[in-house]
This record gives C-alpha cells, sequence and structure tokens, in this order.
C-alpha cells in the first residue's frame, strides 16, 4: 500500500476525516473529497489505483443508485481503478451489484480499521494486477502489429495482378476459407498475409506453418499442443499452432504434403472447430479463418487418392490463383525498382540505377523462379557491380539458355561480347571452363576478350 494513490468520496466529513487518519503516511498520495462532482474530473488528471466510494450522497435517499452511477462513469474513464464501494446500510443484494458492475469489494459503515487495511491493500493488488495486464496487451497488439506488418509489399499494375487484387480484397471481408495455389516464388505467403490484414482478424495475429517441414510424429504435437508428460520429451506444456492462431488467421503452406492419416486429423478440426491437446481428453473450441497454399494440382493428387476429397472442399471454399511472373511481364521493371532501392540502402550503393538495356533484359527473361528468383538476382547484382548502373552483363541467368537471354535488336558483335562477358563473370575468370561453354579454344577467347576491351576476373 505504501505506493498506493487512493481517493475517497464521501460527503460525512467525519468519515473522511476517520478514513484520513487511517490512511495517512499508509499510502503515496491520499485525496479526499466531499462530493462527487468534482471526481470525474480528477481521475482524468491524476492516476489513483484505489477509489473509495459511498454509495449514497443525497440526503434522505439511501437506494445506493448514486454511487452506483459514479462507478460507471468512473470504470469508463479508467478501467484499470479498483473501487470500493462504502454503505451504512448492509444491503447485500445492492453491494453485490456494484460488485458485478465493477466494484472490486465493499464494506458496511461503522467499518473495523484492520479490515478497512486489508480490502484497500487487496483492492490495490487488484489495481497493479490490472494495469499490467493492460501494459502486457499493449505489448500484445504491438507484437501482433509487428508480425503481421512484414516487410514485403505486394506490388504489380499489370492486368493479371489488378485480377488478383480485386478478388483478394472481396474475400479478405469474410471468413471464407481461401486456397491459394501457384508456382513457387509467386507470392502466395504474401497474399495470405494481405487478405489477413485487410480482415476484421488483423488486430490478431496470423500464424504460419509450413506442412512440408513438420513430420507426422510431431504433426498433433505442433498443431494441436501437448500436456506436460504427454510422451517422452513433453517435458511442459505447450501450446498448439492452432490454439495460438485462435481469433486469428491459420496460414498452412505447403498443404498438399500432409499425409491421408494427417489430412484425416486436420479435417476433424476444421469440420467440429474444437482441438484436444495430446495428453487430454477434453477439446476446446478454436476460432480461426484458415488460408492455405500448394503449388500441387490437388485435383490430381484427389484423382490418385493421395489428397482426400472431403478435405479439399473444406479448405477451397474460394481460389486464388496466382500468375507466374513470365505473365505479368508489365510489372517485371517495378518490381525491379522495388527490389533495388531495398538493397542499395542494405549495401550502401543508393546510387545505383539500371540501364534501359537491363531492365529489357529482364523483361525478356521467363523467370521460372519467378518474384524471389527476380529479387535474389538483383541483390546479387547489386553487390557484385562496381559501377553505380546495372547493365544487362550484371545479370546471367544459368535457368535459360544463353540465347534467350540475349537482346534484341542487337549485332552479333554485341551478343557475342554480351555472351562472353556473362560467361567470365560466371565462372570467376576460369579460362578453361569460359572456353568450354562457349564452345571456343582458349587462345580464341583470349583474342576475343582483347578485340572486345573485357576483362578476365
Amino acid at each position: 500500500m505504501k505506493d498506493a494513490r487512493i481517493i475517497i468520496v464521501d460527503d460525512n466529513k467525519s468519515v473522511l476525516s476517520a478514513l484520513e487518519l487511517l490512511l495517512k503516511g499508509r499510502c503515496r498520495k491520499l485525496k479526499c473529497l466531499a462530493s462527487p462532482n468534482m471526481l470525474l474530473s480528477e481521475i482524468q488528471t491524476e492516476k489513483y489505483d484505489v477509489l473509495l466510494l459511498d454509495m449514497n450522497f443525497k440526503a434522505g435517499i439511501n437506494t445506493g443508485n448514486e454511487g452506483i452511477y459514479w462507478l460507471q462513469r468512473v470504470l469508463e474513464i479508467d478501467s484499470a481503478i479498483s473501487v470500493v464501494m462504502i454503505t451504512a446500510y448492509g444491503d447485500v443484494e445492492l453491494a453485490v451489484k456494484a460488485v458485478r458492475m465493477g466494484a472490486s469489494d465493499f464494506v458496511l459503515k461503522p467499518w473495523e480499521n484492520e479490515k478497512m487495511l486489508v480490502t484497500i491493500e487487496s483492492a490495490c493488488r487488484l489495481s497493479k494486477s490490472k494495469a499490467e495486464v493492460k501494459k502486457l496487451q499493449m505489448k500484445e497488439s504491438q507484437l501482433i502489429a509487428e508480425l503481421n506488418r512484414g516487410d514485403k509489399k505486394l506490388i504489380g499494375s499489370s492486368q493479371e495482378w489488378q485480377k488478383v487484387m480485386k478478388l483478394v480484397k472481396k474475400v479478405a471481408t469474410t471468413d471464407a476459407n481461401v486456397m491459394i495455389t501457384g508456382e513457387n516464388g509467386t507470392g502466395k505467403e504474401l497474399v495470405a498475409r494481405e487478405i489477413h490484414s485487410l480482415s476484421h482478424r488483423a488486430k490478431n495475429v496470423m500464424v504460419t506453418v509450413d506442412m512440408g517441414a513438420i513430420t507426422e510424429t510431431l504433426f498433433e504435437s505442433e498443431l494441436f499442443g501437448h500436456k506436460k508428460g504427454a510422451f517422452t520429451d513433453a517435458r511442459s506444456d505447450r501450446t498448439g499452432k492452432i490454439e495460438t492462431a485462435n481469433g486469428g488467421t491459420l496460414f498452412l503452406d505447403e498443404i498438399g504434403n500432409l499425409s491421408l492419416s494427417m489430412q484425416a486429423k486436420m479435417l476433424n478440426v476444421l469440420q467440429n472447430r474444437k482441438v484436444t491437446r495430446v495428453g487430454e481428453n477434453v477439446p476446446f473450441e478454436v476460432d480461426i479463418r484458415l488460408v492455405s497454399a500448394t503449388n500441387c494440382d490437388l485435383l490430381k493428387r484427389v484423382e490418385e487418392g493421395t489428397f482426400r476429397e472431403d478435405l479439399l472442399y473444406r479448405i477451397n471454399t474460394i481460389h486464388i490463383e496466382l500468375p507466374p511472373l513470365r505473365n505479368r511481364v508489365d510489372d517485371i521493371p517495378e518490381l525491379a525498382e522495388f527490389f533495388l532501392s531495398r538493397y542499395k540502402v542494405k549495401y550502401n550503393k543508393r546510387e545505383t540505377t539500371f540501364s534501359d538495356v537491363a531492365l529489357t533484359k529482364l523483361k525478356k527473361y521467363k523467370w521460372p523462379g519467378n518474384v524471389r528468383e527476380l529479387q535474389h538476382a538483383i541483390e546479387k547484382a547489386l553487390i557484385l557491380s562496381d559501377g553505380k548502373t546495372l547493365g544487362p552483363s550484371d545479370f546471367v541467368f544459368t535457368n535459360e539458355r544463353d540465347e534467350d537471354a540475349i537482346l534484341p535488336d542487337s549485332t552479333l558483335e554485341d551478343m557475342e561480347k554480351q555472351l562472353i562477358a556473362a560467361a567470365l563473370k560466371k565462372h570467376i575468370g576460369n579460362m578453361t571452363a569460359v572456353a568450354a561453354q562457349l564452345g571456343i579454344t582458349r587462345q580464341t577467347l583470349y583474342n576475343k576478350i582483347k578485340k572486345y576491351g573485357l576483362q578476365a576476373l
């Protein structure tokens, strides 16, 4: 109680004097008010832990409604303050009503000093607990916001990408289960995060589970949680991913990797919206929004008998197919500039830009690794580049035939120069390897390097 800040409101001056005498020196701050008229302005300007509030203020009226009115008004302003009601009439029913409406306790006039001190001390502890809970809730909301924010953005103005975004915005406001499909590197997790951030669940966390990384033996423990001692390595209670996502979004990435037995367990949870921890028998309800992703053809898997048809229909209420980067060529320059701006800061090369020819080359490449490959290609080019302009020779594509990466409208000599420069960079000046790739002798290679003014790395 030494650090407590206490305010007392009672229209009986003798009550105020008695409480002031009892509490003076026992608390950090003590304020006495003979009328509740100044109470609200006082708690708005000063922080108090405990309020001792009389239940009756009007002479001749002993209903307790005055005190309940002020109790409600106080808690609207400060929900963390502990309110102890004071009444001279021992109306238990009215006191219980006040407690149900938010009061922490009540005392009867005349009181016993020891009992009053114990009641106030308990109210102080309760107030501090409320403050701690509020602080933890604020930290939790900040953490959730940070987790949901991410550092990546959905970029693209092409017609193909805008169709995707239109569908995302339409389904995000619902609780419908969503299945996102597309090649690796197309941004399935980013789209899942966008759906979550636009939903009414955005204030809660989105939990991501890589189903391809969970073994069958750990599936139930990871997803459903377990009780201490449920199995050999269960040294403590563990909260499962589904429970963690309660109230938010559960994102199951690579769901096509689930075995049939794991699929059956997952289907049971999705149908009943209940989870039973390993080692327990009593299920508990969960409220999740499910978003799944895969690069598999699940319909084909159903035909093959390796994926349950009923589970597919359960997770596939809305289907969003992400186009590969080669089908949204117009977005490549915008994406490239975004990644370059990020890595320019990271690697302190703030003046670096793309040449027009380099951007043309990026648009021509087929990008089998999609946006992820583009991102890595730009980071690598920026790291290895010595100049302030990234040119076509700064991008060497190993997933496409050399002739497919040659720029249009180039002369034969231009193309030859580009091929040699790219091969030199790829093999870091290993002349034997370069000559072997180009299908020429080492002497011919040296002659051409001299001819085009290239440098052997």
